[in-house]
């Protein structure tokens, strides 16, 4: 079994919020050193050429060196030894740990796991960091790779620290922002590599697989994780597909892309209300806007182009489209083909996986009420203030993808949900040979099921129903699992929801089909506010603690 029995942290924008406290401040120093130099560019024109040396990954002394050898000519030695101790010389002020970092030192002190700070820059400047943080008493060992000394960056710390605590490197978590300095001087000397997604070095991409990280994360808890599921034996990236639409299996895709690689999601195609159901009755495409959705979430691109892919126009022709709807609409026509226009949108937004629709057939999802009144199209079949829902059926039998059977098939868990039960998550179930996939499957099976019921479609159906409602049309004791949040939401959002028709799922535990298992955990995002159904704040399941749910069956096999 192995063990970590130590880790190596960086500083700045690992433990503490660098770019935010202090960097701004000490770059617009630097910027103006350079400015009164060269007398021909302005601070803002300075900053903008600092900004897209950045962007590329380099360090700030070869920032400031490229920059004066730019702008100052003759001076640019000068200008670079000015602007460097302009960039340092500010005072450090008040700085504040990540709120989760204090917690994990002591939790790995009590588990007798080895911290060691490993952190470069000016030494007085990172010493005084170190000391307004108050980290010497949870640092086992402390260096500081001082810039003005020069020497082998971090590298020769790193072993010094692993002879001192007598580790070896398939025992050390290296804990870094940056790709270009921690996570490759780690790797080369095959250090287990933990990238955090903090500061201005979060959008960077590996130029080689030595600055490829074993793994990622948004936030130092999550480290804790990483060495449970390195003691515990889990492949590194296990094999996972996530299978739903709508809002549900964005959130899912989110969670998990940062604990495995090798993630899919398989997404629901009958979408045909708002953009989605125009553009696919007047281009004949099917409907873009799941599938947006869920390469948005696992794409590693820049903020702006994400935001970009969501922006959806409020006035005019183009009114209620989104401009990425409308981007995987012209793919489609380029490449002429829908599957295509997938495959080369997830190259675009380099997305952490794979997004597949579950059929590249043209259908539509309709349901038989308890009345006997049949209902084409999504839009009818989730509208609220009509019977119950007796059975759903799509309009046209849909052969399934073959990537989506193949990725099933290799699947060491599948996880179905969280979303509407009848229009994003059945759907895929009613797709020719997929449920069969699923069954065969040696994968865990898990179903996430929704905090509140929906108008429309599960009025008043418990956890019990829901569950059952699934595996009638995945067949029985094929699903392993049910997660379900088991804490008391606040009284003001369920009240909201009353208004609308809807309320908390009932966990009736003792009517559930005796091979499926019930985990229930804390799983409501506090502070989640989303406009997106009846235009109320919609509960959403917390990324970070479903992850952990997930990783734990995981484990469990």
């Amino acid at each position: 079994m192995a063990k970590i029995k130590a880790v190596f942290f960086d500083l700045d924008d690992t433990l503490f919020d660098c770019s935010g406290q202090l960097a701004k401040t000490a770059r617009r120093r630097a910027a103006q050193f350079i400015a009164r130099t060269s007398k021909k560019y302005d601070v803002s024109s300075i900053l903008k050429m600092m900004e897209q040396y950045y962007e590329r990954g380099l360090s700030t002394s070869e920032v400031v060196k490229r920059i004066c050898a730019k702008v100052c000519g003759s001076k640019h030695l000068t200008c670079t030894d000015g602007a460097l101790s302009a960039y340092n010389s500010g005072k450090v002020g008040n700085i504040r740990l990540f709120p989760d970092a204090l917690p994990l030192l002591k939790e790995l002190k009590k588990r007798g796991i080895s911290s060691v700070l490993i952190t470069s820059g000016v030494l007085s400047r990172q010493m005084e960091k170190i000391r307004k943080l108050k980290l010497e008493p949870w640092m086992d060992l402390i260096f500081v790779h001082d810039i003005e000394t020069g020497g082998e960056y971090k590298t020769e710390y790193f072993r010094e620290a692993m002879r001192k605590l007598s580790v070896k490197p398939s025992e050390v978590l290296n804990v870094g922002d940056r790709l270009r300095q921690e996570i490759r001087s780690g790797n080369q000397l095959g250090l287990i590599s933990v990238r955090i997604l903090k500061g201005n070095y979060k959008n960077q991409k590996p130029r080689d697989h030595f600055e490829e990280p074993d793994f990622e994360i948004n936030n130092l808890s999550e480290i804790l994780d990483i060495i449970s599921q390195i003691q515990f034996g889990r492949p590194t990236h296990p094999n996972i597909v996530a299978i739903g639409g709508g809002t549900g299996l964005p959130m899912v895709l989110s969670a998990l892309k940062h604990y495995s690689r090798n993630i899919t999601g398989i997404v629901t195609v009958t979408d045909s209300g708002r953009s989605s159901g125009v553009l696919r009755k007047e281009l004949n495409i099917l409907p873009p806007g799941d599938l947006r959705n869920c390469l948005i979430a696992l794409s590693d691109s820049e903020e702006l182009l994400l935001n970009l892919f969501q922006y959806r126009f409020e006035k005019g022709g183009l009114e209620g489209h989104s401009l990425g709807n409308l981007f995987l609409a012209a793919l489609a026509k380029i490449t002429g083909s829908f599957e295509q226009a997938v495959k080369e949108a997830s190259r675009i937004l380099a997305i952490r996986g794979r997004v597949i629709p579950s059929t590249l057939q043209d259908t539509h999802v309709c349901c038989e009420l308890e009345d006997g009144t049949i209902l084409e199209e999504e839009f009818n079949v989730r509208k609220p203030g009509k019977p119950p829902i007796k059975r759903v059926f799509l309009r046209d039998e849909a052969e399934p993808s073959l990537d989506a059977l193949e990725a099933i098939k290799e699947a060491r868990l599948i996880v179905i949900g969280p979303g509407s039960l009848y229009t994003s998550i059945v759907p895929n179930l009613l797709v020719k040979g997929i449920p069969e996939a699923i069954r065969n499957s040696r994968a865990v099976k898990v179903y996430i099921a929704n905090m509140m019921t929906q108008p429309g479609q599960t009025d008043g159906m418990s956890l019990s129903q829901h569950v059952m409602e699934v595996e009638k049309y995945l067949g029985g004791g094929v699903l392993h699992y049910v997660v379900y949040n088991n804490t008391v939401l606040p009284p003001k959002i369920r009240r909201q929801y009353q208004k609308e028709g809807a309320d908390t799922v009932t966990p009736d535990l003792d009517k559930l089909p005796a091979t499926v298992k019930p985990v229930g955990r804390d799983l409501y995002e506090r502070g989640s506010k989303q406009v997106l159904w009846h235009k109320q704040f919609l509960l959403r399941h917390d990324p970070d603690k479903l992850r952990r749910v997930l990783m734990e069956i995981v484990e469990k096999g």
